[in-house]
């Protein structure tokens, strides 16, 4: 079933570049820019590096994509850029789900319509949560509930950062300080970089931010990954229980990243960058180097994606609520 389904996404992909003008189908076009809302260094940024690097010399692109960060706003200055770009194809937006399936939860007047404004092309990759602790919490403090009891007993220190507010690693954090009944003081950042920097320095006692990001520290002794959200533990991380193991299932979840086009790009031309997409995420140091990252390379056609969105947005609008947050309050 697996070979049947696979052979026609590639018929289909075929069949979509073949309708493309000649002279794209011949070269590619000449140039395709990546717009990604978060700082260099971290996932985001190591998602979209990774796949430009490889999208050269396809039906799409004649060359290696070109990178731009568009950092601020927790993601959203990107997709407005995107947004607004010329729906032809030369111009794709890397963003994780949060600013998709969550923001229009929190924000009562989003300047983008997520289902509206953009055509999704491919997942990227997917990656799980991690809460990580640095210097400020003492050694002894191995596990999300010893976490949670410091943090009850030293409430003038017990904060956590996220990559942004309205995050998914944001809302994860808010969960466990209100399902548990401790109050965890929320950070936002402008990506995870700054915050594992931060509690690195002693500033900071917790994060809450894609594993990949913690992972480098954690594996250097600098910090310690105390829980992460996948259903089952990472592979990058085997020796870290997941929330569900220490007593947290409701905090079970794995977030993706994905390439948009802006709404109204021709179907011909999002099947040609879905095909170059998918293509790099096949690769062999693709893969490798985005696993270095904690994430696992998986690409999926336009239509997955959509629905997997649309799945999350309905999901995380009971959550969203639950917590209370807005992007007023």
């Amino acid at each position: 079933m697996a070979n049947r389904r696979q052979f026609v996404q590639s018929a289909a992909s075929l069949a979509a570049l073949s309708a493309l003008p000649a002279a794209v189908r011949a070269q590619g076009f000449e140039q395709v820019r990546i717009i990604n809302g978060f700082p260099a260094g971290g996932t985001a940024d190591a998602t979209a590096r990774r796949v430009a690097e490889r999208m050269g010399g396809t039906p799409y692109t004649r060359n290696a994509a070109v990178v731009e960060n568009k950092p601020g706003a927790g993601g959203r200055i990107a997709c407005d850029v995107v947004k607004a770009a010329k729906p032809d194809g030369t111009t794709l937006l890397l963003t994780p789900y949060s600013m998709m399936s969550i923001y229009p939860h929190i924000y009562a007047k989003l300047s983008y319509d997520p289902f509206k404004d953009f055509a999704p092309v491919s997942i990227a990759a997917v990656m799980t949560h991690a809460l990580s602790v640095g210097q400020m919490v003492p050694a002894s403090v191995a596990s999300v509930k010893e976490y949670l009891a410091w943090a009850k007993a030293n409430p003038d220190k017990a904060s956590y950062g996220s990559p942004a507010a309205g995050s998914t690693p944001h809302f994860l954090g808010a969960l466990l300080g209100l399902n548990t009944g401790t109050d965890l003081k929320h950070v936002p950042y402008r990506g995870s970089a700054p915050a594992v920097a931060d509690m690195i320095g002693g500033n900071l006692a917790s994060c809450s931010t894609p594993t990949g990001d913690a992972l480098a520290n954690h594996r250097a002794g600098k910090i310690r990954i105390l829980g992460t959200s996948g259903a089952t533990r990472t592979p990058f991380t085997p020796e870290v229980p997941t929330y569900a193991e220490q007593g947290f299932a409701d905090l079970t979840t794995e977030e993706w990243f994905g390439f948009y086009a802006p709404a109204g790009t021709p179907a011909n031309v999002i099947a040609a960058a879905n095909a170059a997409i998918n293509q790099a995420l096949k690769e062999r140091t693709v893969v490798d180097s985005l696993a270095l990252m904690g994430l696992v390379a998986q690409g999926s056609t336009p239509a997955e994606m959509d629905r997997s969105q649309r799945e999350e947005h309905r999901r995380w609008g009971p959550l969203v609520k639950k917590v209370g947050f807005t992007a007023e309050s």
